[in-house]
């Protein structure tokens, strides 16, 4: 798929842009501060109803402003995709191809995106539940059964916390929840187990690839491990949760570790070598979102040319697949030899105003 325009009024800094990137690789130019983050974030948000940099809509935005408008055309399987986003004084209306939508996985999956950003370090080095988004975003975007399986989940998990909170809580009562905790989650480790192992098995190759040297792999984490079951895992720490007033265990407690060379690169991996495994995470994301859709999503780059050496660079957009349609921002007026392909699509951005370089 590729996005054939963009449009977005008020919002961030970028006031009234309208933008036509090119079947390959966009590079917008800029300094720090001036519109380049705010577009990508404009095509995730329409593509996915978040913003990768706040869960507070009204910071969206133009400063002073009450709203924002937003409109992503794109081709899919060779067929034109609309997306259309109003948010005003608090309302948000997304509507596809003309048709207003208000439940969440009619509009998941429309336009698949894969955003890296430099904060996204944080996949290696940050909490657990930073992984625990990565994969739920993901995997929402792909699977229609998963993101109705986290649903459910996540309401009963939102239950069963209120009913421990609760004097003297029904243990019948608990017992409904952890039915339903117990089936949804199955759903969600056994999506996530699978998700991870082939992610593992595609970006170990890519990582290599731009840094060479040590093999890198991604090892799924459940709280709940494979010889144990959630509900046997809920019935044992019933006693702490009433304590504690919190469900305890569960899918909402997993985890995924990256190893570089067999050791966990949080603690052992240099800055480098953590920024070149989550490159080499989103572009096995970029091959599974093929694989599971039969869709390329759009890649988009923040500040990449930053994070790496020239050479890393290069190596990094001669791993990308040709037929991938890259949104990458940089401060820098001028890319080195050899980056980003022979005849990139130049673009600069000054106050939030976007204009062919």
């Amino acid at each position: 798929m590729r996005l054939t325009r963009v449009v977005c009024r008020t919002f961030r800094r970028l006031a009234d842009v309208d933008f036509a990137p090119a079947p390959g690789v966009n590079v917008v130019s800029g300094e720090n501060a001036q519109g380049k983050t705010s577009l990508l974030e404009a095509v995730l948000y329409a593509a996915t109803t978040k913003s990768h940099r706040t869960a507070q809509e009204t910071e969206l935005a133009t400063h002073g402003g009450e709203g924002f408008h937003l409109r992503i055309e794109a081709e899919r399987g060779g067929r034109p995709v609309e997306v259309e986003v109003n948010w005003w004084r608090g309302e948000k209306r997304f509507k596809i191809n003309g048709i207003a939508q208000t439940r969440l996985s009619d509009i998941l999956g429309r336009i698949n995106v894969v955003l890296f950003v430099p904060d996204d370090a944080a996949l290696v080095k940050g909490a657990a539940s930073v992984r625990r988004r990565f994969l739920d975003m993901e995997l929402s975007q792909i699977s229609p059964p998963y993101l109705a399986a986290l649903q459910q989940y996540r309401q009963a998990l939102r239950q069963r916390n209120e009913l421990l909170r609760a004097v003297n809580p029904a243990d019948d009562m608990i017992d409904l929840w952890d039915v339903q905790l117990a089936q949804y989650g199955q759903t969600l480790s056994t999506v996530r187990a699978a998700f991870v192992e082939e992610l593992s098995a595609l970006a170990g190759p890519l990582y290599a690839g731009i840094a060479g040297g040590e093999p890198m792999t991604a090892v799924y984490e459940p709280d709940v491990k494979s010889n144990d079951t959630i509900a046997a895992a809920l019935a044992r720490s019933r006693a702490a949760d009433l304590r504690q007033r919190v469900t305890t265990r569960g899918p909402h407690r997993d985890d995924m570790e990256l190893l570089i060379d067999g050791r966990p690169a949080r603690t052992f991996g240099s800055q480098g070598q953590q920024k070149t495994a989550v490159l080499a995470m989103k572009l096995a994301e970029v091959e599974l979102v093929r694989r599971r859709t039969g869709e390329v999503p759009v890649l988009m780059l923040d500040e990449v040319l930053a994070e790496l050496d020239p050479h890393r660079a290069r190596r990094l957009f001669e791993s990308i697949p040709g037929d991938t349609q890259v949104l990458a921002t940089t401060t820098r007026p001028e890319l080195p030899a050899g980056v980003a392909g022979s005849e990139p699509a130049l673009f600069r951005i000054h106050g939030g105003i976007l204009e062919r370089a």
